[in-house]
């Protein structure tokens, strides 16, 4: 995968999270976890964007672990939702699964940055 079908696949995942915030129900409960939702979730794809712009390779690596956090902290708060009983699991599976396929590429992005930055940890570590 490339990074322009990365940008858009978390732009995307943003735009369905805003779509899910909006369908969720009129409680407090509801509202509180979908604006942590919304942050996270829409953060993903503005903070890729920004991920290729970066100026070296530890700006790379720097920026991916946002990215990284904030798409694991948006598979968090769809985990509330569902587990709190504010959403059926059904609704968001695509959703989760999805998320959870963009971290798992961000983070084999990152271990791979990683390795490339500093070679001579792969060789004393060779996990």
């Amino acid at each position: 995968m490339n990074a322009e079908e990365l940008k858009r696949r978390t732009k995307q995942f943003g735009i369905r999270i805003v779509k899910l915030v909006e369908a969720l129900p009129h409680n407090q409960t509801a509202s509180i976890i979908g604006r942590q939702l919304l942050r996270c979730g829409t953060s993903v794809g503005a903070n890729y964007r920004a991920v290729c712009r970066a100026k070296s390779r530890p700006d790379f690596i720097a920026k991916l672990g946002i990215v990284e956090e904030e798409c694991d902290e948006s598979l968090y708060w769809l985990e509330m939702l569902v587990e709190t009983g504010q959403i059926k699991p059904a609704l968001v599976a695509n959703l989760t699964k999805e998320g959870e396929e963009i971290l798992a590429i961000v983070v084999a992005s990152v271990k791979t940055a990683r390795v490339k930055n500093n070679p001579q940890s792969a060789i004393a570590n060779p996990k």
